[in-house]
C-alpha cells in the first residue's frame, strides 16, 4: 500500500507536468477566504446549474488503502478526500458547498505555473512522507486572482496537499514548506473533465461568473482555484478536477 501511495504521488507530479506543457494551470490564493456567514444549508452540496442531472457515484472503501472511490461515468477518484470534505461535482455541474476547515501544506511561487507545480511537488511530497501523512486528494491550487478580462492571472500561485484530518500534525514552517490551517470556505464549483490547464479552467470560470449574475443571490468573494483529482492513471480525456470561486450573499450595496 506503501508503493501505492508513492506511485500516486510521483504519477501525479508526471501528469501535473505533461498537463502544463500544454495549458496553464488554474487556481487561488488560501487568504482570500470568504466572510464568515451561516453556511449549514451547504454542507451537503446543492447543485444549482449546469448539467442537473450528472451524478457522482460513491463506492465504499474500494479505492487506495481503503479509500472510497468516486465515479462519474468513466472518471473516477481512488484515493482518500480529507475528512469532512464534500463530495466532488460532476464534470458539467454546478454546485454550492462548504469546505470545512482543513489543514494544508503549502508551496508559493511566482514563476510560471507550469512549471511551478512541478517545483512545488516534491517539497510538499517530501514533507508528508517524512511525517508518514497519507497522500490526499485533491491537490488544490491557488491563484492570486483574474485579470482585467477576467481571466486567471499566471504568476503568484499557491500548491497544497492536504491533510488526513484537520488536527493532524502541527502548524509548522518546513523549509519552503508551511503548514496552515484554512477557515471553513464557502464556494460554487463547476466540475470538469479532460486535461488540466488555464484554458479549461478560464472556460468554467466564465461559466461560473455568468451563474452568479443571473441567481443574483451571491458574490464573489475571492480569487479562483482549482482542485485536481488525478495522476496519470486516468486517461487525459477522463480526469476529473474543479473551479471554483469562493461567495458570500450579495450585498445591498452590490445592488443586491
Amino acid at each position: 500500500m506503501k508503493q501505492a501511495r508513492i506511485a500516486f504521488a510521483a504519477g501525479l507530479a508526471s501528469s501535473l507536468l505533461a498537463s502544463a506543457c500544454l495549458q496553464s494551470t488554474v487556481v487561488n490564493r488560501s487568504s482570500q477566504d470568504a466572510s464568515p456567514m451561516d453556511t449549514s444549508a451547504f454542507t451537503t452540496p446543492q447543485r444549482v446549474g449546469g448539467d442537473t442531472s450528472a451524478k457522482a457515484e460513491r463506492e465504499a472503501g474500494a479505492g487506495v488503502d481503503g479509500a472510497d472511490v468516486w465515479r462519474f461515468e468513466r472518471c473516477r477518484i481512488t484515493t482518500a478526500l480529507p475528512e469532512g470534505y464534500p463530495a466532488p461535482t460532476p464534470p458539467g455541474a454546478i454546485e454550492i458547498k462548504l469546505y470545512p476547515r482543513a489543514r494544508r501544506a503549502e508551496v508559493s511561487g511566482e514563476i510560471w505555473p507550469d512549471m511551478g507545480m512541478n517545483v512545488a511537488f516534491w517539497p510538499l511530497f517530501n514533507h508528508i512522507k517524512d511525517r508518514k501523512i497519507a497522500m490526499t486528494t485533491p491537490v488544490e491550487m491557488d491563484y492570486s486572482g483574474v485579470r482585467d478580462d477576467g481571466r486567471l492571472k499566471s504568476d503568484d500561485w499557491t500548491m497544497s496537499f492536504l491533510y488526513r484530518e484537520p488536527e493532524m500534525g502541527k502548524v509548522e514552517e518546513d523549509g519552503v514548506v508551511s503548514v496552515v490551517d484554512r477557515a471553513p470556505l464557502l464556494v460554487v464549483s463547476m466540475g470538469q473533465r479532460g486535461n488540466y490547464g488555464v484554458e479549461q479552467a478560464n472556460e468554467g470560470l466564465k461559466a461560473l461568473r455568468e451563474w452568479l449574475a443571473a441567481d443574483g443571490r451571491f458574490e464573489a468573494a475571492g480569487a479562483p482555484r482549482s482542485l485536481y483529482y488525478n495522476g496519470p492513471e486516468q486517461p487525459t480525456r477522463d480526469k476529473w478536477s474543479e473551479v471554483q470561486l469562493p461567495i458570500k450573499p450579495r450585498s445591498s450595496e452590490s445592488g443586491g
